[in-house]
């Protein structure tokens, strides 16, 4: 995974990550996803789970999502591709530092994945089971690849 100083959170996620959920949200990847192609950086302990995507969204040749997922259910889906667009869905405390997001479930929107509280938003995505969250992610992506726009990254009511 590499991290960009520029889009980094300032919020960090609780608790140490949860291997058996990541491994659930590989299966559920593989299975639902032609596009992607989904490992752990480290098999027995991983940090993340890399989603390698054959294609981005609008003019990204690749693109790569990335996911944390903790014993506590925090998360952070980030997405990043070759045009340098970023942006992600998270759920973690944020101390209300994010004006516009009442509870933990936020969305940084491209293209930077910016921090700034006035552009943070909250996420759409209102579930909070690792296979719903991860379907939904995938049914977001996708609904944003064949419109092929990044506006419907935000805006469905309560994926899947």
């Amino acid at each position: 995974m590499v991290e960009n100083p520029e889009t980094d959170e300032f919020h960090s996620l609780r608790g140490p990550i949860d291997r058996p959920v990541l491994l659930t949200i590989r299966d559920i990847i593989e299975r639902g996803e032609p596009l992607a192609a989904p490992s752990l950086d480290d098999y027995l302990n991983p940090t993340v789970l890399e989603v390698l995507l054959d294609d981005g969204l609008c003019r990204a040749e690749s693109a790569r999502i990335d996911v944390q997922w903790t014993t506590q259910a925090d998360y952070k889906f980030h997405y990043t591709d070759s045009g340098g667009v970023n942006f992600r869905w998270g759920k973690h405390p944020h101390d209300g530092d994010y004006i516009h997001v009442p509870g933990r479930g936020h969305y940084h929107p491209p293209p930077d994945a910016t921090s700034d509280p006035d552009e943070v938003e909250e996420s759409c995505i209102k579930q909070s089971a690792e296979a719903l969250v991860t379907r939904a992610v995938l049914k977001l992506w996708r609904v944003a690849y064949h419109a092929d726009s990044y506006k419907p990254l935000n805006t469905a009511s309560n994926p899947p």
